[in-house]
C-alpha cells in the first residue's frame, strides 16, 4: 500500500486553504438583508444609483427604491457625494453586490411615526385618492390609508372628496398587514374640543334627551350633561326637567380630546343640593356670578 508523502499532503492542504481564502474575499459577512447601513452616492445609471457602503463591491439602489414618491431625476433625491442611511433589501449576488432601498427605510420610519401620532392622538392632513363602498382611500405621507364612511363628515357624496385634503386621526395601525385606518370625524371633534377648557362656563341648546343625560349643542360640537352631574340630589325624570331646544348654562367638568368628548356639570353651580330641581331658573340666572366658585370646585376636585 502506497503512503502519501508529507509534501503532497501539504500541497493539497495549502491549495484548499488558498481557495477558501479567495472565496471569502468575494463575500462580506457584515451585510445582511434587513440591515441598515450608511453609504455615499457614487454614480448614476439609467435604472439606479451606485452606493459605496464600505463593502468590496459597490451597492446598488434601484430608481424605484429611491423614494416613497415617484421621481424622475434621482439626483433630486440623492446628489453625488451625499451620504444617507439605506436598508439592505437583497443580500450579495455572485459579484458581491447588495441591493439597497431608501423607500423601504422611509416606509419603516413612517410606520413608526404613525404609531407615535396614534399614541399622541395628533391629527394630520391626508389626501383622498379613491373611493369604495366602505369609505375612501387616502395618501398618508406616502402610506396608503383608509377612512370608513362612518368616520367621514361628508358621507353622502364620496366622489366629491377625491382629490381633497381632510384632517384625520389614526384609529388603527397594523404594519404587518399594511393596515392604516383613520377618522375624519374624530379629528374634527378633537379640534372642536381643544377650544374649550375645564372650569369654563358655557351656554348651549339641548339637542337630545337620553335616559343617562342630555346632549347640549355648543355650536359645532356637543357636550353631555350626565344625569349624575345635573344635581347633588337624585334626578327622577329628565323629560320632566328638560326639553329639546331649551337654552342651558353649565360648567365644563371634563374634556377628552382623543375621543372628542365634552362632559358638563350643573350641580357645581348649585348653592344647595337639589337647587337645579327646585329652582333651575335661579341657577341659570346666577350662573355667571357662581362660575368662579364652581371652577374652583372642578379644578381642585
Amino acid at each position: 500500500m502506497e503512503s502519501k508523502s508529507p509534501a503532497s499532503g501539504s500541497a493539497a492542504e495549502s491549495f484548499s486553504m488558498d481557495d477558501f481564502a479567495k472565496a471569502l474575499e468575494n463575500y462580506d459577512y457584515g451585510f445582511q438583508n434587513g440591515q441598515t447601513v450608511s453609504g455615499k452616492a457614487i454614480s448614476y445609471e439609467t435604472d439606479g444609483i451606485y452606493i459605496d457602503i464600505g463593502a468590496k463591491s459597490l451597492a446598488f439602489l434601484p430608481v424605484d427604491e429611491a423614494s416613497l414618491r415617484e421621481i424622475r431625476d434621482p439626483e433630486m433625491i440623492l446628489p453625488i457625494g451625499d451620504s444617507r442611511d439605506f436598508l439592505i433589501i437583497r443580500e450579495q449576488d455572485a459579484d458581491g453586490q447588495v441591493t439597497l432601498s431608501l423607500k423601504q427605510l422611509e416606509i419603516r420610519q413612517m410606520w413608526e411615526h404613525m404609531a407615535e401620532l396614534q399614541e399622541s392622538t395628533q391629527s394630520m392632513s391626508v389626501k383622498v385618492t379613491g373611493i369604495n363602498k366602505g369609505g375612501v382611500t387616502v395618501d398618508v405621507q406616502g402610506l396608503r390609508g383608509f377612512i370608513p364612511r362612518s368616520h367621514l363628515l361628508e358621507r353622502d357624496n364620496l366622489e366629491s372628496l377625491v382629490g381633497t385634503t381632510l384632517t384625520a386621526n389614526i384609529l388603527e395601525i397594523n404594519q404587518e398587514k399594511g393596515k392604516l385606518v383613520l377618522s375624519n370625524r374624530l379629528a374634527t371633534r378633537s379640534a372642536a374640543v381643544s377650544q374649550f377648557e375645564i372650569g369654563q362656563l358655557i351656554e348651549g341648546k339641548i339637542s337630545g334627551i337620553k335616559p343617562f343625560g342630555v346632549f347640549v349643542d355648543l355650536g359645532g360640537t356637543s357636550g353631555l350633561l350626565h344625569i349624575n352631574q345635573i344635581s347633588k340630589n337624585y334626578v327622577e325624570s329628565l323629560p320632566n326637567l328638560f326639553q329639546v331646544g331649551q337654552i342651558i348654562k353649565a360648567m365644563i367638568a371634563d374634556l377628552d380630546e382623543a375621543k372628542g368628548r365634552i362632559s358638563l356639570s350643573t350641580k357645581v353651580l348649585e348653592n344647595y343640593p337639589g337647587e337645579m330641581l327646585e329652582k333651575m331658573a335661579d341657577v341659570m340666572t346666577e350662573a355667571d356670578t357662581r362660575q368662579e366658585k364652581a371652577r374652583k370646585l372642578l379644578l381642585n376636585g
